[in-house]
């Protein structure tokens, strides 16, 4: 199977649809084949390691948006898709974000080429009729008539797995990301989304890592020791 994309990685397959006449066994096979090679198993889990500084280097939009369609294609919740970005990157923006960061975080986050600001929409059961339009109105009504805590639960979980799904598409492209919780949600808001429609999760630190800086990998547990079979 032949999978080909644009500039800005949005798939194309002339033969995306398996023949209906394969047998489970070739269906399996084909599948397997999609396996990626150990260079790309590099690039996104054993090599690649959380950026705590970055090379004075700038990041191509083209190259933002390219892991923005990636992390668009990963499984959200009835397709809701509420993650939303703002790359922080120019000084005056990165000046509105700084009341916002833990000391901790300071230096590197200003100095750091871009910054998203991860972020889920309060409102995204709005936009169900271009995500999933077959059952808008059906969804769009149930996520409107859910109490707010509920619906906020439902928004911000589902943006947090797509956040995983950016950062892997980032680190598949070539760039280094450095995840970040310390910082304040009520500051950040205020400066970046005062309407109260989006919600401020992470901020994530992106660009071309200097690897003189990073810390010793630390240790992980085992798949044995938090996975079971039943």
């Amino acid at each position: 199977m032949t999978i080909e994309t644009d500039k800005l990685g949005t798939f194309t397959s002339p033969d995306d649809a398996m023949p209906a006449q394969l047998t489970n066994d070739e269906i399996v096979q084909r599948k397997a084949q999609r396996r990626v090679d150990a260079n790309a198993l590099a690039s996104i889990f054993f090599e690649a390691r959380t950026a705590n500084g970055f090379l004075n280097e700038p990041v191509p939009h083209e190259l933002l948006s390219e892991a923005v369609e990636l992390a668009l294609t990963g499984p959200t919740s009835a397709n809701g898709l509420p993650m939303r970005i703002v790359f922080v990157e120019s000084p005056a923006a990165k000046e509105r974000l700084r009341p916002a960061l833990s000391p901790g975080n300071l230096e590197k986050t200003m100095a750091a080429p871009v910054t998203a600001i991860i972020a889920t929409d309060l409102h995204f059961y709005d936009l169900f009729p271009r995500t999933f339009p077959e059952r808008a109105q059906m969804f769009g009504g149930l996520y409107a008539g859910m109490e707010p805590a509920v619906r906020r639960a439902h928004a911000w979980d589902n943006a947090l797995l797509q956040m995983g799904y950016f950062i892997v598409a980032a680190r598949a492209l070539g760039l280094d990301a450095g995840p970040m919780a310390g910082f304040d949600r009520t500051s950040a808001d205020a400066a970046f989304f005062p309407d109260g429609r989006w919600a401020s999760q992470y901020l994530i630190n992106l660009g071309y890592g200097d690897d003189t800086k990073l810390f010793p990998r630390l240790p992980r547990l085992r798949a044995d020791e938090i996975a079971r079979f039943v």
